[in-house]
């Protein structure tokens, strides 16, 4: 995942890493992380946050080409619905990337 692009859009938006912190909620820590590249497979809810404080979509951070071989089957009644909107969320991201 392009997270690299993160650090690229936060100095756009004039943010430094504190404002960025307290706006999305995400801990100073967590994002120093993500920015020096310690982090590689954030938690989808903290890169909505920063998406969110940002105006960007989850898909600004993509740098993997779409594939479309690639399906999955569940059953909903294995997940509680915080999990299901995760992966709804998840599902969408991955149909956004087809409009690139």
């Amino acid at each position: 995942m392009g997270l690299e692009k993160i650090n690229e859009y936060k100095k756009r938006s004039g943010l430094t890493t504190e404002e960025l912190s307290k706006l999305s909620g995400v801990p100073v820590g967590t994002l120093n992380k993500i920015l020096s590249g310690a982090t590689k497979d954030p938690k989808l809810e903290t890169l909505k946050a920063i998406a969110r404080v940002l105006g960007l979509t989850l898909n600004d951070f993509d740098d993997i080409p779409y594939s479309p071989t690639i399906a999955a089957h569940f059953d909903g009644n294995d997940f509680t619905e915080d999990e299901l909107d995760d992966i709804r969320a998840y599902a969408e991201f991955v149909k956004n990337r087809r409009n690139k």
